[in-house]
């Protein structure tokens, strides 16, 4: 896999339209807080289709694209909620597996939200096609586009105006991997 490529695309990508991509930023970040996180799957659903257009077809994002996959808000509520609990737990336990869990779901479900919003697969069977893809794939590939994704999104989360730039990087860049690792699967779902 050419990281330098995908990385290069989506640097490209992000600051060619960093004003449409600062904007949907906010609003799924402004959506989330005001609703207590309880919306946060869903527009974050909508954001990952949103970017994914963009590195497909070079849509420019809308805003109303954060609101587009409202039709998952209960699947991913629930998804949510099975998560934190299980952090939860394994953080009550010792600190060791907590960590463990979120980083394995965080791992095992990386192309989740893309599968959902893109083929139109359940719950079920995204986590199912997003496990095949990181963990029964090339999983050396899969860690590096791991670590990749979460260290712009942390190092991000430190200042909040620079994961407002960090954020939309690092999910062109996760979209952009997607799009390489869809070209040789057939369409399911659509």
């Amino acid at each position: 896999m050419d990281f330098k490529m995908h990385f290069e695309r989506a640097w490209k990508l992000t600051f060619s339209f960093i004003v449409p991509l600062l904007l949907l930023t906010l609003v799924m970040v402004g959506v989330s807080f005001l609703s207590l996180g309880i919306l946060a799957p869903v527009t974050m659903a909508g954001y990952f289709q949103s970017l994914l257009l963009l590195v497909r077809e070079g849509r420019e994002p809308r805003v109303q694209d954060v609101f587009s996959q409202m039709r998952l808000f209960w699947p991913l509520l629930g998804f949510s909620i099975l998560f934190f609990i299980a952090a939860g737990i394994g953080f009550l336990l010792l600190v060791l597996p907590g960590i463990l869990i979120t980083l394995g779901v965080s791992f095992a479900c990386l192309y989740m939200l893309f599968f959902m919003t893109d083929r139109r697969l359940s719950l079920v069977e995204a986590v199912r096609q997003s496990y095949d893809l990181t963990v029964r794939g090339r999983i050396a590939d899969q860690i590096v586009v791991f670590v990749i994704f979460m260290g712009l999104s942390s190092i991000g989360s430190s200042l909040f105006i620079l994961w407002l730039f960090t954020q939309p990087l690092a999910t062109v860049f996760l979209a952009s991997v997607y799009e390489e690792l869809q070209e040789d699967r057939e369409p399911v779902g659509r």
